[in-house]
């Protein structure tokens, strides 16, 4: 896990890194805030400075990746500009690499071989997609050692779902946990699953072995921003039976928090003197709030006070943030041509909408995964499947789509250009949670825990109070 030096995190160098990133999103706007689709609506193209046009459109796109990733070689010299920002994004924006040899993070505990046990192991990702294996269990070890070292009686999950995260905390290493999740459905289902999963454990376990096992606590619970600190404590305090009078103290966790979710899950642990540390990892910046009463962004006083209108993020901007550059890259060095190819067809596809059916713009599409010698008309099908649409064919064939077309490479070199941003707005996004947890006074880490081509959102964010 690469963990940022305490040194990169020092409120003066947290302002000046703010400060001189939205100087910079702010200068490209004109490429952040923009959306692929219109590229031939827009002429998007004519927006690159002509230098830019010049030295990009001869490469190969495995050329681009190089660009994309930092790496300084190339085959032509890059304009200074490209040269600049590349240098700028090494410098300003928080490492997406994970270590794998630093544990500092979490230590394996002797209550783990549950999880690797051969009856037992596969309840624990039974119907649990790759990705969020990878994360509960990366997450789970971190979480039981912050429980450890601050000695909390048990930890909170914000937005629990099926209560995967709270299983393997609750029976792998012995965690008390308690589940928070608005939809009632989904605690009834993880309440089956944990007595199914206690069922099959007797079978092969001992009580010995099954001594420490937490059983979690599943509690529907709407959390918005209006929700007290003292009704919240109460409604988890009567979950877990409890007494006002008996002092408890936990933590807070939240594996991938959407939106406000992630501001909420914050203000509460500021609010509540029984919560003793934080740990959480971030999601969908698109949908958080800005320039409300309680914002999702900003939230540090530094940039609602002092940076104010200079620190807007766009939708769009927050919206590329969330994209994983990484893959991307991965598709510009293996010339995976024909998977680049589909943003040259929806932007083809808008460019007709806008001709015929302008109320369409920007209209959600079904997706179509491309493959190999798929034709445009095919995509058109496909794509517009359920819209109650005929897309002319004179316009399928028309020789100003099929120029359109062969101009894929050009969407490319746009798209790459503009995800280049990407770490620097979800950077902004982060460190401004931090300074703002530093302005009240906590200790603060961030570091990449989860492999970013598997999970882009793979920073957590932890904090203690003193």
């Amino acid at each position: 896990m690469s963990e940022i030096s305490p040194q990169q995190l020092n409120s003066k160098c947290l302002k000046e890194n703010l400060t001189i990133s939205l100087q910079i999103i702010q200068k490209y706007r004109w490429l952040i805030d923009t959306y692929v689709l219109d590229f031939y609506v827009e002429n998007h193209w004519s927006k690159l400075p002509k230098s830019w046009q010049n030295h990009l459109e001869p490469l190969d796109p495995h050329e681009l990746a190089n660009i994309l990733s930092g790496n300084n070689e190339a085959t032509s010299v890059r304009p200074l500009s490209i040269l600049c920002l590349m240098s700028l994004m090494k410098k300003l924006c928080i490492s997406r690499d994970v270590v794998e040899c630093n544990t500092n993070l979490g230590q394996t505990t002797a209550k783990q071989f549950i999880l690797e046990h051969p009856k037992l192991k596969n309840l624990f990702t039974k119907c649990v997609k790759p990705k969020k294996r990878h994360e509960i269990a990366l997450m789970a070890n971190v979480c039981s050692q912050s429980v450890v070292d601050n000695c909390v009686d048990f930890v909170v999950d914000f937005g629990a779902g099926l209560g995967h995260l709270a299983r393997v905390l609750g029976y792998a290493y012995g965690v008390q946990v308690c589940c928070l999740e608005m939809q009632d459905s989904l605690n009834d289902q993880a309440r089956v699953i944990d007595s199914q999963f206690e069922v099959i454990a007797s079978k092969f376990l001992s009580l010995e072995q099954r001594q420490h096992f937490r059983r979690p606590v599943h509690v529907a619970m709407k959390l918005t921003s209006s929700l007290s600190p003292e009704e919240f404590v109460n409604q988890i305090a009567n979950a877990l039976g409890m007494s006002e009078n008996c002092p408890f103290s936990f933590g807070i966790i939240g594996l991938h928090p959407c939106g406000d979710l992630g501001a909420i899950l914050i203000q509460m642990f500021l609010n509540c003197k029984q919560a003793k540390f934080l740990n959480f990892v971030g999601c969908c910046y698109m949908k958080l709030s800005t320039g409300t009463t309680n914002p999702g962004y900003p939230l540090s006083d530094f940039l609602k006070n002092e940076i104010k209108t200079s620190s807007i993020l766009s939708y769009e901007s927050r919206e590329i943030a969330c994209h994983a550059a990484e893959v991307y890259c991965d598709r510009l060095s293996n010339e995976l041509y024909e998977d680049l190819k589909v943003h040259s067809f929806r932007a083809t596809i808008e460019k007709i909408f806008v001709k015929y059916w302008p109320e369409l713009k920007h209209s959600g599409l079904r997706s179509v995964k491309h493959s190999k010698g798929m034709s445009f008309d095919d995509y058109v099908k496909r794509a517009t499947n359920g819209l109650n649409i005929n897309v002319p064919v004179e316009d399928i064939h028309s020789e100003t789509t099929q120029n359109d077309l062969s101009q894929w490479k050009r969407i490319v070199i746009f798209y790459t250009m503009r995800l280049l941003f990407a770490p620097l707005v979800e950077t902004v996004v982060l460190y401004d949670r931090i300074l703002y947890l530093k302005e009240k006074g906590l200790s603060v880490s961030i570091a990449a825990i989860f492999d970013p081509r598997l999970s882009p959102r793979n920073h957590i964010t932890r904090a203690t109070k003193q």
